[in-house]
């Protein structure tokens, strides 16, 4: 099969052809159609996330070898399956729920496989979908999006779970609530479409880029801020009469974490999600006496990607712009999203 691979952290992914595995037990093999080319693919390629202060979390000290094929985001038609395998049937289509647990313990068996301690995810630990094919460990990670564009089901794996799962952080809101979106990327994209299918307007894009505030406005968005600008959170503000009820940072950099605390009311509610890295300094004192809440938000769960999908169904969605290229741009794709330079989200076609 063919794969694209890092062999080499920090370098361009190299062309690999191995043979196709052979799937046994549970498994069941995915011939690949589809794979969102997701910001967390760009640290892994360059092998590491910035902790702050001059620490780095390095993926080669935390047990992930090379070569590695990167690809969360996917979705495909089931192609073989070991004898275990129940409920399937060769050449059904299916969205790969990506974030496998051990299966065992209590986190997995509570229904958060995504945060298990010793978790084996696609396109991270094993083989990803910027390849013919993938494995899948068990049918139970394969979700049926049947009428969904496959290009916008395979996103909804990562990008659509992450948005959903960090604005049910914020739940419950009233309607008058203002909430800051900081990122303008394909996840700020979708978690403002997502805000919007759910009945909320009080929407406020936060970008350093006012290249992509159209897409923000088509998305939902009610107003626009330029990030740069060193009066951003009285900007938010403002806006919002006092302070924002919550913000969902799709960066999560020093300056967007910064902000996006800053601009809370009192109460308030920052999400991190993104992953560029850094570290804030937080005062103890105006924590308590603001009362505000600073949560972290990673993926989402399985029964997380089936709600997506029904959203994704209902037409409440507004789709994000969705660009597709053939599997041999996704090291293009990935410099191109390093470097800004994607409006929405780039899905690799095998």
């Amino acid at each position: 099969m063919l794969s694209y691979d890092v062999v080499e952290w920090g370098k361009d992914l190299q062309k690999s052809q191995r043979d196709t595995p052979v799937p046994a037990g549970t498994e069941v093999l995915i011939k690949v159609r589809c794979c969102g080319v997701c910001h967390s693919d760009v640290h892994l390629r360059d092998g590491y996330f910035d902790l702050g202060g001059g620490r780095k979390f390095v993926f080669g000290e935390r047990g992930v070898k090379l070569p590695m094929t990167l690809g969360h985001e996917i979705y495909g038609s089931i192609a073989a399956a070991g004898p275990d395998a129940a409920g399937i049937r060769i050449g059904d289509e299916r969205i790969v729920y990506p974030w496998i647990g051990c299966g065992k313990c209590s986190t997995c068996l509570g229904g958060n496989e995504h945060l298990c301690a010793t978790g084996s995810p696609i396109g991270v630990v094993r083989g990803g979908g910027y390849a013919d094919y993938v494995m899948v460990p068990h049918p139970r990670y394969l979700v049926d999006a049947d009428g969904l564009d496959p290009a916008l089901a395979s996103t909804l794996a990562c990008s659509g779970i992450t948005a959903y799962s960090a604005v049910g952080k914020l739940k419950p809101f009233a309607a008058e609530d203002w909430i800051a979106v900081i990122g303008a990327g394909g996840l700020g994209l979708l978690c403002i479409s997502i805000l919007k299918a759910i009945g909320h307007t009080r929407i406020v894009s936060v970008d350093i880029d006012p290249g992509k505030f159209a897409a923000a406005r088509d998305a939902g968005a009610a107003e626009t801020i330029d990030g740069k600008d060193a009066a951003a959170a009285k900007r938010l503000r403002e806006i919002s009469g006092g302070g924002v009820a919550g913000a969902i940072d799709f960066v999560a950099a020093t300056e967007t974490a910064n902000l996006g605390v800053a601009a809370l009311r009192k109460g308030g509610r920052y999400v991190g999600v993104g992953l560029f890295g850094g570290e804030i300094p937080l005062s103890l004192v105006s924590l308590v006496q603001r009362a505000i809440s600073i949560e972290g938000n990673y993926v989402g769960t399985i029964q997380d990607l089936k709600e997506m999908v029904a959203l994704a169904k209902s037409g409440k969605l507004k789709p994000i712009p969705i660009e597709k290229r053939p599997l041999a741009e996704a090291e293009r794709a990935l410099s191109e999203l390093k470097a800004g330079k994607i409006v929405g989200r780039v899905v690799v076609v095998a």
